[in-house]
């Protein structure tokens, strides 16, 4: 399923972030193995972590697969 919308977050909203740093720490993983993994470039993780950028579906859904968790939770 491919969704070509953007999430609704604010600018500088740093919840989501901290929801995908919560997973790095409870997998052990880094934002440069998920990267590779994953095919989302670093400087994506970087960018939402700072607030430059809102999170799109698409890589919402490839990190809750990666992670094996709902996309919900990261919008929780």
């Amino acid at each position: 399923m491919k969704v070509n919308s953007t999430v609704l977050i604010k600018k500088g909203d740093a919840k989501l972030y901290e929801k995908f740093a919560e997973l790095l720490a409870k997998f052990n993983k880094t934002t440069y193995q998920v990267s590779k993994e994953t095919g989302i470039r670093q400087n994506v993780f970087s960018n939402w972590k700072s607030g430059r950028s809102k999170p799109n579906v698409n890589n919402l859904k490839i990190l809750a697969d990666y992670f094996s968790v709902p996309i919900e939770y990261f919008l929780e």
